[in-house]
């Protein structure tokens, strides 16, 4: 037999959870600071839920199956389709805008590389029923927040913004035909993954044109948006882009924004802004990617819905805050650990009976051993307080305590022990 974690996987042991528990803890926090209300949906769907948005060939990267029924489901690899079904099937009778967050657990069959699994976890935020460039820049803020919340600073990360529109409306203009669009935006999709020689064959080859070559080479040169401007000032999008920027400056968040003309997204659903954050060193992978979808919701028989939204990975991201050694330190297990010098446990347990009822997480050895192994458990629990119980202080009805932080010891009443207790660990 195979016992060992199936490919793709992770096993999460106590120490390994601090981390991903610190991580959830701060994007709940950070998706809720701006609003955001939490949603689920079944960690398996409809299979035809993904091949509608991406077509036949995604089933490759899916784990399918059918159910006793002999329909074809799917482990869910994405939450965005779930998302735009949920929203459809309401309709017109949802109120908007819907800002919606998820931390899923998702899967995909895929080739496994640095910071890509099979099995993996990601924060979803989504804006949906608002077409103004505001809730782009909201989303974006809120993608920033939730790095920074997590102590990551700009000199750590950087979001990498781009546009669709702006993409399409270049390359239009200098005459490209719309049928080599698509062609166009898979071979900006894997520029940073080849040799810029193979790009630009490619580029030539793809469109057969050497002036046209050379404009798109010319626009992909672009480092500002003055940089487009100079190519052609009279672009819709790049006004767009112009006033999203700005919004940035109001939200104190310039630093981490930055213009970057080769970011288009794989995803053929993407409409208008698309953005890629990326640690600065740029040795790993994407952390998080988004952009605008307005019409995904229509494609699952919903009304007509602007919608924003990103997705951000676990396994890139820890690997990122375990580099700028900003992982957690050990919790405390439980805040208060009770010592017995007697061999009775009846009084042991009546004591902790007393503190859990009262709110207080707390343990005591479940064998009474001598009391030296008991602190060592209470060390191992990494617990603030400890009680000694059985004591000759309780003679003059009183326990003894130890601050386990200072080393400090102290006497308090037996009758007010859940009182002082409480004061001590600061939760009155």
């Amino acid at each position: 037999m195979n016992w060992s974690v199936p490919k793709g996987t992770r096993d999460f042991y106590p120490e390994d959870m601090i981390l991903r528990e610190h991580v959830f803890a701060s994007w709940e926090k950070s998706c809720r600071k701006y609003g955001f209300e939490q949603y689920d949906a079944p960690v398996f769907e409809h299979l035809e839920l993904y091949t509608e948005k991406s077509g036949n060939e995604i089933e490759g990267q899916l784990y399918v199956f059918e159910d006793k029924a002999n329909r074809r489901l799917a482990l869910r690899p994405e939450m965005t389709p779930s998302l735009a079904r949920m929203v459809a099937a309401k309709g017109p009778a949802m109120k908007k805008p819907v800002k919606w967050f998820s931390i899923p657990k998702l899967f995909r069959y895929e080739k496994m590389q640095k910071g890509r699994l099979r099995e993996f976890f990601q924060l979803n935020m989504d804006i949906l029923g608002v077409e103004d460039i505001s809730a782009d820049a909201e989303l974006i803020a809120a993608a920033i927040d939730t790095m920074r919340d997590l102590g990551l600073t700009s000199s750590d990360v950087a979001v990498h913004i781009s546009s669709r529109n702006l993409l399409e409306e270049l390359f239009l203009s200098v005459g490209i035909s719309p049928e080599k669009l698509p062609l166009l935006y898979a071979l900006l999709d894997k520029m940073m993954k080849m040799e810029r020689s193979e790009f630009n064959r490619l580029i030539d080859e793809t469109l057969g044109d050497a002036e046209q070559a050379a404009m798109v080479q010319k626009i992909l040169a672009s480092k500002s948006l003055e940089d487009i401007e100079a190519i052609n000032a009279d672009l819709k999008s790049l006004e767009e882009l112009k006033t999203l920027f700005g919004y940035f400056e109001a939200f104190g968040l310039s630093d981490f924004a930055k213009f970057d003309i080769s970011i288009v997204r794989g995803l053929a659903y993407y409409t208008g802004t698309v953005f890629e954050v990326f640690d600065t060193a740029r040795t790993m992978r994407a952390i998080a990617g988004g952009g605008r979808y307005n019409k995904l919701v229509q494609l699952y028989g919903g009304p007509e819905t602007p919608a924003v939204g990103f997705a951000a990975g676990d396994v890139v991201l820890s690997d990122l805050l375990i580099e700028k050694g900003l992982v957690p330190t050990l919790k405390v297990r439980s805040d208060l650990f009770i010592v017995s010098f007697e061999k009775d446990l009846k009084p042991v347990i009546s004591c902790a009976a007393k503190m859990r009822n009262a709110g207080i997480s707390c343990e005591y050895p479940l064998k009474l051993i001598n009391v030296g192994k008991q602190l060592k458990q209470a060390s191992a629990a990494n617990s603030r307080v400890v009680l000694f119980t059985g004591g000759e202080e309780e003679q003059n009805g009183q326990y003894k305590v130890k601050i386990m932080a200072t080393g400090e010891e102290k006497l308090i009443s037996m009758d007010r022990a859940v009182e002082e207790i409480s004061l001590l660990l600061g939760q009155n």
